[in-house]
């Protein structure tokens, strides 16, 4: 989960600084400060576990469902779920104004669906207590947050993305 925190991250910097809609940049700030320190902590415990912080395996194949996919084009994988592509992420740097803010709402709602359904997974592979009580809080502060984006959206006239979820 570090690779889809860390976009979470980038995406949340390119909103803040092109936002004047302070309740959308607080929310920018908060996912920045919040995803960062998850993903330090995920670090943190690798290295205690004294386990690497990198990896040659394919992404994601500690996921059920995931430890035999297929290989896209040019060898890629397919990506984590909820994660933007690089043309969506170019799109977003890109974008100004209400367009910029809607394209981050959708594609952080999307981020953080993903979030959820990995942080589901992890509850239930997991059989150290630090790591459930981490993937419920994720759980638990991403779905609080969708709301919250949802809301945004609605004040812009803007619908979210279909949902991962359902």
């Amino acid at each position: 989960m570090a690779t889809h925190h860390a976009q979470a991250v980038e995406m949340s910097l390119v909103i803040r600084d092109k936002s004047s809609d302070d309740e959308l940049r607080t929310l920018a700030y908060d996912i920045t400060v919040t995803q960062s320190t998850q993903r330090g902590v995920f670090m943190g415990w690798l290295q205690q576990w004294e386990l690497p912080q990198a990896s040659t395996a394919p992404r994601m194949t500690w996921m059920p469902g995931h430890a035999h996919v297929e290989r896209g084009a040019e060898g890629s994988m397919p990506p984590m779920h909820g994660m933007a592509s690089d043309d969506e992420l170019r799109r977003l740097r890109a974008a100004q104004g209400t367009g910029a803010e809607i394209l981050f709402l959708q594609l952080m709602i999307r981020h953080h669906e993903g979030g959820v359904i990995m942080a589901r997974a992890v509850s239930g592979l997991s059989r150290r207590a630090e790591v459930v009580a981490m993937a419920k809080s994720i759980e638990d502060g991403q779905r609080a947050e969708i709301v919250e984006m949802t809301e945004m959206l609605s004040k812009r006239s803007a619908q979210p993305y279909a949902s991962l979820l359902e």
